[in-house]
């Protein structure tokens, strides 16, 4: 057997690395070494790299607690220039075709166009959604994992003592498309809380400058208590 070059073996892992950080950010080298059964060495080699290329930005983990007098470590996230690696090669002719249905229809084609993309998606992903049962972390783990069969490195996870769940895409197929028109987000949004059966809110999203995009979806609702 011909050993793969050691150029090659590079290449693959930092896109592996890359498309670690585009699905998990922020994320931390150890993590990512871990997850890539690399030593911290060679994991800051890849890092460095990475952000030599403009493909990754670094910065302090706020929410660590510092011990003794050593600095938090550092969280990696994917800039947007990453985001091209897994573009859509029909992108470009997307966004023309949006443009000369808003311009010779109306914006309402648009918003029209996005209902329809929304719809589909429900139809593909209701059965996967009803297949997790009743319990909200699980359904919305399983809607992670159909977007992610979709290209959109989604990940769930539960925050604020298991009361709410963040579903988030590290990579969203349509970012530049939907840059331009956010009727799209608008309309998946509204899809997600369709099929999840709660409101769910939008915090972020790569169309508008995040580094990902994040869905805030409530696991339990509060009772009101009579007289309040």
């Amino acid at each position: 057997m011909i050993a793969e070059p050691l150029e090659d073996v590079d290449v693959t892992t930092r896109r592996r690395a890359l498309r670690l950080i585009i699905e998990l950010g922020p994320i931390t080298a150890a993590n990512l070494a871990e997850r890539l059964d690399l030593t911290s060495a060679a994991v800051r080699r890849h890092l460095t790299g990475l952000e030599h290329e403009g493909q990754i930005l670094s910065r302090d983990d706020a929410t660590q607690v510092r011990r003794g007098r050593g600095r938090p470590a550092k969280r990696y996230i994917a800039t947007a220039a990453a985001h091209t690696h897994f573009a859509d090669n029909y992108a470009r002719i997307a966004l023309q075709a949006l443009g000369f249905l808003s311009s010779a229809v109306g914006p309402q084609a648009v918003v029209a166009f996005a209902e329809e993309r929304s719809v589909e998606l429900q139809q593909r992903y209701a059965p996967v959604i009803a297949a997790a049962g009743d319990d909200m972390q699980a359904k919305t783990r399983a809607l992670a994992a159909a977007l992610g069969a979709d290209g959109y490195a989604a990940t769930s996870r539960p925050v604020g003592g298991n009361v709410a769940v963040q579903l988030c895409q590290g990579h969203c197929p349509v970012r530049e498309v939907a840059t331009n028109f956010p009727q799209l987000c608008e309309a998946e949004t509204r899809a997600f809380s369709s099929l999840l059966g709660v409101h769910v809110q939008r915090l972020s999203t790569l169309a508008a400058g995040g580094h990902v995009c994040t869905t805030h979806i409530p696991v339990t609702i509060p009772t009101r208590v009579e007289g309040k």
